[in-house]
């Protein structure tokens, strides 16, 4: 090894040890001729001395090197003197005074900041991402990514999972997102598909007898990014047989523990909190509510049809919260023109005073309606109640998202937790308006309830599926669940979604084979890696976790791809670029 320690490691135990020391130049100061630079590697920072009283040569080597100069160094460790210490560095009480001085690379002026102080926009950073990534916080982040991984990988090897890999050039079946396509040399004008998501093969794995399966799969998927979405992305993939909803759930606590336990050291509570679906929608508006703060919907429909108010009477559902806070009037507008931009005609609102209920609305409300509503929502004096009333699908969208930002706006979610819970029971299918016909809610391997499978004939839209979701701090995590193992029940559930038995063998030929023979009662669960870690470091931005994302216009500004391909490479696969009409 060039180097005996590394930048992050030396103490006062050291004090006169001769040592050697590779990294960066952090900054550079020239005290009376006395060079300080900080050396910084992975590890942490070290500050070197190039004193002339000490090696008089390697000083004036000293005095050339510049910001971010690659270098390794000879020299001895002493203590710095009193008053000089640097109690925010482990290596702070001492320093390295330098005898000898190589200089492995040159470095020009950095387009961006080696400075976590200092934030360059994005762009910059995605285009010298090699330069991003020497940032402390950067390095810390991967390191978090790192224990994350071997934690996963340590808890599911103890409980029994192998690790195997499954491909990467796959047969594309639909799976709800748009396939990255490859192009088959070999077979002229037939494609692979790159997987988005090891779910066929997991499935075939469980008959094939490997009964406990899990990989850190690569998935890709080609659809519009955001925040916590990339082309191609890493979920910890898990699949067993045998098995209920329960044991899964078992097995992914257990896991969630022992990773956020190794890589952040937090302790986190099991077993978590379970919500069906119908329940999260109920209370929260929405499938993956932020159980961190406890303002829940309030139903009045019953209570408030009841009143001479028009839009209440009208109305299919309408829907309270109670902050338990009182607004003023210009605070209250700003609010009623959020639930607006999100879809609702308006907002109404009835503060309570120590009269009862005031507002323009309450007089189209009796004194008994009044009182209704107040033991109902149990509001107090000095909070405000806010209305939504609509279709019950806007009501439950519009008041989930003003639940958010009432949370946000008056300081109610404990930012420093991490609360998760299961959602289960899904609707098996949902309807599609546009298209006229019924889409997979989850995804199509999905088992339907046992008591529900008399309704894929004749009213598909009260099948509920043996589903789930793992939803932590308003964000979902995983989605999983119990998988259809026998080949007349995939062919009818796929049926239900307009796919003749044509189709059906033509996609999933493959895996209606493998089920008969013999295939296990079996279910998973995959929850996103990178959100994961993202969220273990106290955000939701998964670019920030990833070493090489891509932009919003699925662009690499670092290695320039997407890129042409020659003449001679489309040749050899049969293909030609017609280029799209604008």
């Amino acid at each position: 090894m060039l180097r005996t320690h590394t930048c992050g490691e030396l103490t006062e135990k050291h004090a006169k040890e001769k040592v050697k020391l590779c990294g960066w130049v952090q900054s550079r100061r020239d005290h009376g001729g006395v060079i300080f630079i900080d050396l910084r590697d992975r590890y942490g920072l070290t500050q070197i001395v190039f004193d002339p009283s000490f090696e008089k040569k390697v000083h004036k080597e000293g005095d050339t090197l510049r910001r971010e100069d690659c270098i390794f160094i000879e020299g001895e460790v002493a203590k710095r003197k009193k008053g000089m210490e640097n109690p925010k560095l482990k290596t702070g009480k001492i320093e390295v005074f330098v005898r000898a001085l190589e200089v492995l690379g040159k470095s020009v002026t950095p387009p961006i900041e080696i400075d976590d102080r200092i934030e360059a926009g994005d762009d910059l950073r995605l285009k010298y991402r090699f330069l991003d990534l020497r940032r402390p916080k950067m390095q810390k982040r991967f390191l978090i990514r790192h224990k994350a991984a071997q934690a996963a990988r340590e808890y599911l090897s103890k409980e029994g999972f192998l690790e195997i890999e499954t491909p990467l050039l796959v047969k594309s079946t639909p799976e709800g997102a748009r396939d990255y396509v490859v192009p088959s040399r070999v077979h002229n004008g037939k494609f692979y598909a790159l997987p988005q998501s090891p779910q066929l093969y997991k499935q075939i794995l469980m008959v094939s007898g490997f009964d406990r399966y899990f990989q850190l799969g690569r998935c890709l998927r080609d659809e519009d990014l955001r925040v916590d979405r990339q082309p191609e992305f890493t979920q910890i993939d898990m699949e067993m047989a045998f098995v209920e909803q329960d044991d899964i759930f078992k097995i992914v606590e257990g896991m969630m523990k022992n990773i956020f336990k190794k890589a952040i050291d937090y302790d986190i509570k099991i077993p978590f909190e379970r919500l069906t679906f119908d329940e999260a929608m109920d209370r929260y508006g929405c499938d993956k509510p932020d159980m961190r703060f406890d303002l829940e919907l309030i139903d009045v429909t019953g209570v408030v049809k009841k009143s001479d108010f028009g839009v209440f009477k009208d109305a299919e559902q309408v829907k309270c919260l109670n902050p338990e806070k009182e607004f003023g009037r210009k605070e209250l507008d700003k609010y009623i023109d959020f639930c607006t931009k999100e879809g609702a005609k308006g907002m109404a609102w009835m503060k309570v005073t120590g009269n009862g209920l005031e507002g323009s609305i309450a007089k189209f409300f009796s004194e008994d309606i009044k009182k209704e509503l107040l033991k109902i929502t149990k509001a107090k004096k000095g909070s405000v109640l806010m209305f939504i009333a609509d279709e019950s699908k806007i009501v439950a969208d519009v008041l989930s998202k003003l639940r958010l930002k009432l949370g946000e706006d008056l300081d109610l979610i404990k930012k420093a937790e991490f609360k998760f819970c299961w959602i289960t029971d899904f609707p098996l299918y949902e309807w599609d308006e546009d298209n006229g016909r019924w889409v997979a809610a989850h995804h199509i391997f999905t088992m339907p309830k046992k008591e529900h499978m008399k309704y894929l004939d004749i009213d598909p839209g009260k099948v509920k599926a043996q589903c789930y979701d793992l939803v932590l701090n308003g964000i979902e995590l995983a989605s999983g669940s119990i998988r259809i193992h026998r080949a007349d029940i995939q062919e009818k559930v796929l049926s239900v979604l307009g796919l003749s038995s044509k189709d059906i063998k033509k996609k999933f030929g493959f895996l209606l084979d493998a089920f008969k023979y013999g295939a296990p009662v079996h279910g998973g669960i995959a929850p996103g890696f990178d959100r994961l870690v993202a969220l273990l470091c106290g955000f939701n931005d998964i670019r920030e976790v990833m070493a090489f994302p891509k932009n919003k216009a699925a662009e690499c500004p670092m290695d320039g791809s997407p890129s042409e391909v020659s003449e001679e490479q489309l040749k050899e696969l049969g293909l030609k670029i017609i280029a799209k009409k604008k």
